[in-house]
């Protein structure tokens, strides 16, 4: 057992002991790629989605040094036709590129380290190796010799290219020597299973490394069910801990893909169940990236899109320019092309739209935006807090012009008396709710609707608000709506005061001249 050559059982072994959620499901995918031109995989998930677990999980399938066999009683990946055929057969090579990193002065000897310690192991192992030539033709004569060829496993294979951008084109070059060009590569490997943040980097027009079969959070594939947990995996979970599913689906649900449908934070979830509270643990990934240093950037359109995010609208995303790194933007849809692949934006590949996905996230973007140096973002902060201000207060005319804004300068003509671009112009108006309320969208209410509900946080001491937009009639109508089919109702239970907010603007009036008229009153 080594390092970086056949590395054992142990870390799964670990992982079994503790409340292990069955994604042993994913060996089968793998399996089937064995000796077969798509024998190359990548797999690209934000941190903290169990990338690790996985790659440890095949590390303990596929190593010959040790007998895992008991390790997969019960679970999924046994009662698979083939799991014995390649159960612990194999030398693995598993490397850890951020475990690397301290032994490396930062990357910048990642090529020669590599080469150097993966060598000796198995030399160590294969005596009579020759003590020259080049690291692919070690593994070539390493593979002859034994007649068994390796399965390579590697976690967080982007680090160097996220953590130094100046060993870019070395790291690629090697991993370009091992997985790209002759017939070499199918002699030395049976299997190649790389996982990391970011898809496979581009050299260029071409990718380094064409030859992987690339799996990323804008398209999955048949690693869908195994980005982070099901549903149905979240309900057995919250079952057997008697923790709240209904809460569970608001903080941390959000990420969809065809045939999965919903999908959950997997690390957010387990964290909840142990402390038995639901809170944030995004910022305690340590990760390098940083949501702020994104959204502050100046790219048109940029901080409008953020707010329209943050308001609960979803956004369109033309993904196909991102260049694969933290560095490189050209554009608003660079910057979120990078954060659905950090898990920051859920990605809809049939529409091409792009949303916040859960509680959770929205707290980091509603925490980030408050600190951007941007003045645009500034502009808008202080816009929607003065609304919530005004809304509270009372100030009806103040309200009205401040909607009439939003709405004239957001909104193009042609959708302008839309149904969802009215809903939209009032989560765009408050879109900093984030800090006091949670916010309900055609909520099912008395006898319809409720456009928009704000209700009060546990911690708020604020109004709720019942809000409806209406065109050609009075404000106060769209507050007789309010109150004749009762949308205060859907607060059944709420204690606290509710602010009715019913807003109107005459759409026959010429474009500049739809004057915008508020009604606010107090339900009773």
């Amino acid at each position: 057992m080594g390092t970086f050559l056949n590395p054992g059982n142990s870390a799964f072994t670990a992982i079994r002991r503790d409340h292990y959620t069955d994604k042993t499901g994913l060996i089968s995918l793998i399996n089937h790629t064995i000796d077969t031109p798509r024998r190359l995989t990548c797999v690209s998930r934000p941190r903290r989605f169990g990338k690790s677990f996985a790659a440890q999980m095949l590390c303990a399938y596929y190593d010959r040094s040790c007998d895992s066999a008991a390790l997969f009683d019960g679970l999924a990946a046994a009662a698979e036709d083939g799991f014995r055929v390649h159960l612990n057969r194999y030398d693995v090579i598993y490397v850890d590129m951020t475990y690397v990193k301290p032994y490396t002065d930062g990357y910048r000897d990642i090529v020669g380290y590599l080469c150097r310690k993966i060598s000796d192991e198995i030399r160590e192992a294969y005596p009579g190796l020759p003590q020259d030539g080049d690291f692919p033709e070690l593994l070539l004569e390493a593979a002859e010799m034994s007649e068994r060829r390796f399965i390579m496993i590697i976690d967080e294979w982007d680090a160097p290219i996220r953590e130094n951008a100046a060993m870019q084109r070395t790291y690629l070059e090697f991993l370009r020597s091992l997985f790209k060009g002759s017939g070499t590569t199918s002699r030395i490997f049976a299997a190649v299973y790389m996982t990391g943040i970011l898809p496979i980097k581009k050299d260029g027009s071409q990718s380094a490394i064409s030859d992987f079969e690339e799996f990323t959070m804008l398209r999955p594939g048949d690693f869908a069910p195994y980005v982070g947990f099901t549903e149905e995996e979240v309900r057995t979970l919250c079952a057997t801990s008697a923790v709240d599913f209904g809460r569970m689906k608001q903080w941390y649900d959000g990420y969809s893909f065809r045939d999965v449908h919903s999908v959950y934070n997997p690390n957010s979830v387990m964290k909840a169940i142990r402390y038995r509270e639901f809170a944030s643990y995004w910022t305690e990934t340590a990760a390098a990236e940083s949501l702020l240093e994104y959204i502050g950037k100046g790219y048109s359109g940029l901080s409008r899109t953020v707010a329209e995010l943050i308001g609960g609208i979803a956004v369109p995303v033309s993904t196909e320019g991102f260049s694969n790194d933290l560095t490189t933007f050209k554009s608003r849809d660079d910057v979120l092309t990078l954060l659905i692949h950090l898990g920051y934006l859920a990605y809809d590949a049939e529409s091409g739209m792009a949303r916040i996905p859960n509680e959770e996230i929205r707290r980091e973007f509603s925490r980030s935006v408050r600190e951007v140096d941007n003045s645009e973002t500034v502009r808008r902060l202080r816009e929607s807090d003065r609304l919530f201000e005004d809304t509270w207060n009372g100030n009806e005319e103040a309200v009205a012009g401040q909607i009439e804004k939003i709405h004239r300068e957001e909104t193009s003509p042609l959708h302008y008396n839309r149904e969802e671009s009215l809903r939209s112009v009032i989560k765009l108006a408050y879109y900093t709710y984030r800090d006091h309320y949670l916010q309900f969208e055609e909520l099912p209410a008395g006898e319809g609707y409720a456009d928009i509900v704000y209700l009060p946080k546990k911690e708020a001491a604020c109004p709720a608000l019942v809000i409806e937009l209406k065109w050609n009639h009075a404000a106060e109508g769209a507050i007789d709506q309010i109150r004749s089919r009762k949308y205060p109702a859907a607060l059944e239970g709420y204690g606290g005061e509710i602010l009715l907010v019913g807003i109107s603007y005459n759409k026959e009036a010429p474009a500049g001249q739809r004057k915008h008229h508020c009604r606010i009153e107090t339900w009773r």
